[in-house]
């Protein structure tokens, strides 16, 4: 019998780099030698302490339901974040946590789009982006960016798509895939243009605390008043903490946005974890230092791998300001071939990469742009050093 599935999970693909990952372990397993650029994941540990505290929770038995928005402690430590990191104040009302960044930014489109808005969307984007707007019913708007500003949106191009039907515009910084990342004045231009709509802003902040060459990190909710009150800040522990299994995200913003948000998690997933929660909780208001030696490591590897890409013939590769990826353009190299094989696209020239340099990246299609190619430099210089070097080989060897 033939399943009979819903119309809106055929308008959406697995993740792509989610796929690449599993696509790259499924080789290793075979005894294929991989190096994997594909994992938006920290290759570090957690840190000690805040294994320590779940492990006290589990002790404790701290192993129950919770209230379904997260526990006042945590959502404490978050209001305490924002105020001290970014001069942002909220009460627990507006604060849910989620399953992982991704939970939420699912559960905000579920509560904020429906059938006949759009959503501006700046490509190259984070994977995932178009694929929730759709499952709520509403139309991605897709805003180019252009490389020569940094992947960054220029205010008369984000005038331009606004329409009667924009419900939100998403703004990630530091960007998934680019690296981009914004100054405050930057987006105090943005925001001069939402002072007087009702369009909501979406701040994905996920890479706020990996930023480098001692930027310091803003985000829109920033410019004043009346923008904060248009904008839903998406965080979590997942990147800046070594946390991604522990998924926990959150949303802060409007009361009654979130109290929505609260009400639907209810129905779904109810709680997060309960003992991720006590580990989140340390992570936000515990010591930090673990995170700036992340980061410093961080910005080695960025400095090593953009040189060596920019010393392939072929590619070229801006200087990423914060997050761990690297978004090079290699469509100089399309038209040429291996063995009869055609590269004419980011897909097939990650193939390629992959079945004949054992080297997985993801291509740029899947970002928006298909004249890029995407490499997470979350793992070992040793890995980079090596998967650099097969990309070169690989690229010396087309015709």
């Amino acid at each position: 019998m033939s399943a009979k599935l819903t119309q809106r999970i055929g308008k959406i693909k697995p993740s792509p780099t989610l796929a690449i990952t599993a696509q790259a372990n499924a080789l290793k397993a075979q005894g294929v030698d991989i190096i994997g650029f594909g994992a938006g994941e920290p290759d570090f540990d957690t840190p000690e302490n805040i294994k320590r505290v779940a492990i006290k929770a589990i002790e404790d038995g701290f192993t129950r339901y919770t209230p379904v928005g997260g526990i006042d402690g945590l959502k404490d430590a978050i209001i305490a974040k924002l105020e001290k990191d970014n001069g942002l104040t909220y009460n627990r009302s507006q604060v849910c946590v989620s399953c992982g960044a991704k939970h939420s930014l699912y559960n905000l489109s579920q509560v904020l789009f429906e059938e006949g808005d759009e959503v501006i969307i700046p490509a190259p984007y984070w994977v995932s982006y178009p694929d929730l707007v759709m499952l709520a019913g509403a139309k991605p708007v897709i805003l180019k960016t252009k490389e020569e500003n940094g992947f960054k949106i220029m205010p008369t191009d984000l005038k331009g798509l606004i329409t009667n039907r924009t419900k939100a515009v998403i703004i990630n910084s530091p960007s998934n895939p680019t690296g981009a990342a914004y100054s405050f004045d930057e987006l105090k231009a943005l925001s001069d243009i939402f002072i007087d709509t009702n369009i909501y802003i979406i701040s994905d902040d996920i890479y706020e605390k990996i930023l480098f060459d001692g930027a310091s990190f803003s985000n829109i909710a920033m410019a004043n008043d009346k923008i904060k009150n248009q904008t839903i800040v998406i965080n979590g522990v997942s990147k800046a903490y070594a946390m991604t299994g522990w998924r926990i995200g959150y949303a802060v913003g409007d009361t009654e946005i979130i109290s929505a948000m609260t009400k639907l998690q209810s129905q779904n997933t109810s709680n997060p974890t309960s003992i991720s929660q006590k580990a989140a909780q340390e992570a936000l208001s515990g010591p930090q230092e673990a995170v700036y030696k992340m980061r410093d490591e961080f910005q080695k590897r960025r400095d090593f791998i953009v040189a060596a890409l920019n010393d392939i013939e072929g590619f070229a590769c801006l200087l990423p300001q914060g997050a761990f990826y690297v978004f090079p353009r290699v469509s100089d190299l399309y038209g040429r071939s291996f063995n009869d094989k055609l590269i004419n696209s980011s897909a097939t020239f990650t193939e390629y990469l992959l079945s004949e340099a054992g080297v997985a990246v993801v291509p740029g299609g899947e970002f928006g742009d298909d004249n890029h190619i995407r490499l997470s430099y979350a793992t070992s210089m040793q890995n980079i050093e090596t998967g650099i070097a097969r990309i070169k080989k690989a690229v010396g060897a087309l015709r």
